[in-house]
């Protein structure tokens, strides 16, 4: 019993412990190759870019409740990570470098908010190329003796790339293998002379080789790369004994005059060790050929004559010189040997002189016309030149000095003595006008001679003229102007031909030619060209003028040149109209119009303007100033207004127009205008009312038009008439005229038909005689005005006779005619064998003319 209550008590406690007791959090290890967990054994490329997600932590709490996780960094590191707590998401803050660093010590912690646990991980970095190779010991300059076999190794490079695996593997390759002597191994980089290469210092003392160092590739940010180096190897060829003496000016000629004493120096030779590297000291010798008359020094080189040149008993010597070097090697010494040539001359002297006809000449003169043919020697010119030496001392060369390729000197080579001769090259060139004097020297050197002795000799020659050319003007053509009221023999422009030529040959004479040069002449000395005293000038007539002037010398050598003369016109006719007083009509809202015609040449002289002068009434007309076209004024529309304004209330108005012109002074001319006006009803009417009234103010047009008319029916009438004669003749009776018949009344009606056409004509008669006053159709508007007029009136039958026997049996029939319009056509009535067909159609005309007339005053 007495354990009992402690017994409870201690259950009692051990449940409140178990009820109070948590459980501590912990990372899934999810093993190699996983991206979540504890980052056990987890490695990350160092090319990894900044801000990537790497990894993501991973744990949980056994009872549940939320976790947050931490990354925690030793204070001697670089925080290369950062976690999000809650996702556990981890992300790189720091670029990685696995040359650095390839290993990363980091904790990762994870906690439920009462219990932390910690872990300590190392992640690896991983290599990726981004390493290139870097040579080491650089610079590289090595030493090679130029006798170095072919083949042997001469320098060793070395290059490290400190990326892993294929990226830090490194071959070497040249540069330019193709243009060097020198090969590479690629693998050890060790540099060697390449089979049958040889090094020779006297051709190249330096060599650069440029070696390549190139690593095994690998990637990088997720591409292949590949890295390179290159290192410059400077090669030095050592230079070795190898090679003979060098002569230097070769080849040796030297010479011995006349005067040179004995013991004088001829020439000198000149020698050197061909390995320029380290070169020994040479001495000379002569081998043969002196015959003991000349010496050398072994030191310097120099070869002395030791007999006068008196002595000497050949012109040419031909030495052999020997050069050694001086070594101190074991072996037989380097040589070389090289010909000497030495001639023995005479002193030269004398230089080239220039002979005349009286003895040493250095000035020669002469005359000639200027032009001479091509070739044409200067016979003038008596020249000698010699020179007293002998041999190639008296051999020299002639030149011309100044001339300008216009002569030429024969002959350009001379031994001892020749005659000189000068020959023409250029005729052109040789022109007075240019040059009235010309002067060059003739130049003698010597040509094999060290002196280069030369004379020199003056040649003027003085040209004379001739006449050579042709008188030129100074322009081919020539302009003028003139008023055209200049009075006759006034100046119009005055020519100038140039001749250079001088004398009488450059006097020039002028004259003149051609179809617009017959009312000017030319001064034949001074080219000034006038008008004839008798020439009345016309612009409106010929306005241009235009013809050759020719410019003559005494020989007939002559140019030509052209000459325009413009006539300025002047303001000398007046403005003429067609007719002093005109007659027109004018349709009411149309326009009339007036010209005036200016027979002047050109504007403003010839343009016109129009004025009313006078009107009767003022008021009614408008009139263009520069067209002439007359109007009636705006506010006149009808005949009635028009009426309305004119006191006498007529049908024809007077207006008096000016034309003036624009020329200064101005000329004015009036005509006097008398105008019909009417309306387009009035026109209507008909068209004869419409003709007669349009042609009212030109009755010539109307007479012409009825005289046209006539003739064409007349010779309808003769042809008709003379065909029915020749059928009637030739079937042997009289055929009646073709009429046409209409069925009628019986005979009487046929005479009082007769009847009624007497008393028609009758009336027509009387009303020819009948005056009708001005003003009697004047605006009437009547259904009767419009009718047509209406058919003349036939002619009168002639009276019956009793038929001739003894007249002619046969007589031309005649067709009559109408100048109105159609109307249905009637029967034709017989007329009289026998009648006079001219009186018939002449009469039948008039009347219809008459008739016409008549009508067409009622239109106004």
């Amino acid at each position: 019993m007495g354990r009992g209550p402690r017994a409870a008590l201690a259950l009692g406690l051990l449940c409140l412990c178990l009820a109070q007791a948590n459980f501590a959090p912990y990372f899934f290890d999810n093993g190699v190759g996983s991206s979540s967990g504890n980052m056990a054994l987890f490695s990350l490329p160092e090319d990894t870019p900044v801000g990537s997600h790497v990894y993501t932590l991973n744990g949980t709490d056994p009872e549940g409740d939320p976790v947050s996780y931490s990354i925690s960094f030793d204070p001697s590191t670089r925080r290369v990570f950062s976690v999000d707590p809650t996702s556990g998401n981890v992300t790189l803050v720091e670029e990685l470098d696995r040359e650095r660093e390839d290993e990363l010590e980091v904790t990762i912690s994870i906690s439920d908010g009462l219990s932390l646990v910690s872990e300590k991980v190392v992640i690896l970095v991983t290599d990726a190329n981004d390493e290139a190779p870097r040579f080491t010991q650089e610079p590289y300059v090595v030493l090679v003796p130029e006798d170095t076999p072919a083949g042997s190794s001469i320098f060793k490079v070395q290059a490290v790339d400190q990326d892993t695996g294929s990226g830090g593997s490194v071959a070497y390759f040249l540069q330019n293998p193709h243009s060097t002597i020198f090969a590479v191994d690629h693998l050890s980089g060790e540099l060697h002379l390449q089979e049958g290469a040889t090094l020779d210092y006297e051709k190249s003392r330096t060599h650069l080789i440029t070696v390549l160092a190139k690593d095994g590739g690998g990637r990088l940010h997720g591409a292949d790369m590949v890295f390179t180096a290159t290192a410059t190897v400077t090669v030095n060829v050592e230079d070795i004994q190898d090679t003979a003496p060098i002569f230097v000016g070769t080849p040796y000629y030297g010479y011995v005059y006349e005067d040179t004493l004995p013991g004088s120096e001829v020439l000198k030779v000149v020698a050197m060790d061909g390995d320029q590297g380290k070169p020994h000291r040479v001495v000379y010798s002569l081998v043969n050929g002196s015959d003991g008359a000349f010496a050398m020094n072994e030191t310097s080189g120099s070869i002395f004559v030791r007999q006068s040149p008196a002595q000497l008993r050949r012109e040419v010597y031909e030495l052999l010189v020997q050069v050694t070097e001086v070594s101190s090697a074991v072996g037989p010494a380097a040589q070389a040997v090289v010909p000497v040539t030495i001639r023995i001359v005479d002193l030269n002297n004398h230089p080239p002189t220039f002979y005349g006809e009286s003895g040493p000449q250095n000035r020669f003169e002469l005359s000639m016309e200027e032009h001479p043919p091509q070739g044409e020697i200067l016979r003038g010119l008596r020249i000698t030149v010699n020179d007293s030496d002998q041999g190639a001392n008296a051999k020299f060369n002639l030149q011309l000095v100044g001339a300008g390729g216009v002569f030429r000197v024969v002959p350009q080579t001379v031994l001892n003595e020749a005659q000189v001769t000068v020959i023409v090259e250029n005729s052109a060139a040789i022109d007075f006008e240019k040059f009235q004097v010309l002067t060059f020297k003739l130049l003698a050197i010597e040509v094999s001679t060290p002196e280069k002795f030369s004379s020199t000799a003056d040649v003027i020659i003085q040209l004379l003229d001739t006449n050579d050319n042709v008188p030129k003007f100074t322009s081919h053509h020539y302009f003028a102007k003139i008023p055209e009221n200049a009075p006759g023999g006034s100046s119009v422009v005055a020519v100038t031909a140039m001749d250079p030529d001088t004398g009488p040959w450059g006097e020039v004479r002028y004259s003149i030619y051609g179809t617009g040069a017959d009312l000017f002449l030319i001064h034949p000395s001074t080219g000034l060209i006038y008008t004839q005293p008798w020439a009345s000038l016309d612009a409106e007539a010929t306005s241009r003028y235009n013809f050759y002037v020719k410019a003559e010398d005494m020989e007939g050598k002559f140019s030509l040149a052209e000459v325009f003369i413009t006539l300025l016109d002047i303001n000398d006719h007046r403005p003429q109209f067609g007719q002093s007083v005109q007659e027109t009509t004018m349709v009411l809202g149309t326009s009339v119009k007036i010209q005036a015609i200016d027979q002047d040449a050109e504007e403003p002289n010839n343009l016109v303007d129009y004025s009313i002068t006078h009107a009767e009434p003022a008021n009614v007309f408008d009139i263009d100033a520069h067209t002439g076209e007359i109007r009636l004024k705006h506010s006149i529309r009808s005949l009635d207004a028009l009426y309305n304004i004119t006191p006498s209330g007529g049908c024809t108005w007077s207006l008096e127009v000016q034309a003036k012109d624009r020329g200064s002074p101005s000329f004015s001319t009036t005509a006097l205008l008398r105008i019909d006006i009417t309306d387009t009803e009035t026109l209507s009417r008909g068209p004869m009312a419409a003709f007669l009234i349009q042609t009212k103010d030109n009755p010539l047009k109307a007479v012409g038009v009825l005289t046209g008319l006539t003739a064409v029916i007349v010779a309808v009438t003769v042809l008709i008439s003379t065909a029915t004669f020749w059928r009637n003749k030739k079937s042997n009776k009289v055929l009646p005229v073709r009429r046409v018949l209409r069925r009628g009344p019986p005979p009487e009606p046929r005479s009082a038909g007769v009847e009624w056409l007497k008393v028609r004509r009758a009336k027509a008669a009387e009303s020819e005689l009948t005056e009708d006053p001005p003003n009697e159709n004047c605006n009437n508007n009547s259904m009767g005005g419009s009718l047509p007029p209406r058919a003349p009136a036939l002619p009168p039958p002639p009276p019956r006779v009793a038929p001739n026997v003894s007249a002619a049996h046969w007589t031309v029939p005649t067709v009559s005619g109408s100048l109105t319009p159609k109307k249905p056509q009637e029967p034709p009535k017989p007329k009289a064998l026998g009648s006079p067909i001219p009186s018939t159609l002449i009469s039948e005309l008039k009347q219809k003319f008459e008739k016409k007339r008549i009508d067409g005053r009622a239109y106004c």
